[in-house]
């Protein structure tokens, strides 16, 4: 069985490389998101796509933590999966300052690289090592992906009808 970090193609690294890749990872992608979110909020960025999602629940709930609690909020995101990303860009939007949300996302990229360094692609591969030896477990878990497909797929139609309202053309007309 190949090792956790051989699916970041690290697996002749020692340890403090695989680290050190893993932080360069998360740092790429984060400043990423934070940088468009900078531009989207400065009028740079015209992308629908991404100031729609700039306005979705999550990044609204982030943007209140945010405002809340400050710079912190971004150090913890990365103990998260899914708010991190909603921070980032909350971050972005909101224009905080480069060197305090540098010094505050650092310490989370640090946080990041050792959790999937070590116990995170390690639970993963485990989990995979388990599936591969009991068919029954690919079985309940395809069932699972598909059910929560479905589940998903009806959360996002009821939003956006919602979102859009009644349609007209269905008015009761008396």
């Amino acid at each position: 069985m190949e090792a956790p970090v051989d699916a970041y193609g690290l697996g002749g690294l020692p340890f403090a490389g695989v680290i050190a890749a893993l932080f360069g990872i998360v740092f790429a992608r984060t400043q990423l998101f934070y940088w468009l979110s900078r531009g989207v909020a400065a009028g740079t960025f015209r992308l629908e796509r991404v100031k729609k999602w700039a306005e979705s629940p999550g990044v609204q709930k982030a943007l209140d933590r945010l405002h809340r609690w400050g710079a912190p909020v971004v150090t913890l995101s990365y103990l998260t999966v899914g708010f991190q990303t909603a921070v980032n860009v909350a971050a972005g939007l909101s224009r905080m300052p480069f060197w305090r949300y540098l010094l505050a996302m650092v310490p989370g990229c640090v946080a990041w690289a050792f959790i999937w360094g070590t116990v995170g692609l390690g639970a993963f591969y485990a989990g995979l090592a388990i599936a591969a030896s009991e068919p029954w477990v690919i079985a309940a878990a395809i069932v699972a992906l598909v059910a929560l497909a479905i589940a998903g797929a009806i959360v996002v139609k009821r939003r956006r009808a919602r979102a859009t309202g009644p349609d007209d053309d269905a008015a009761v007309q008396i």
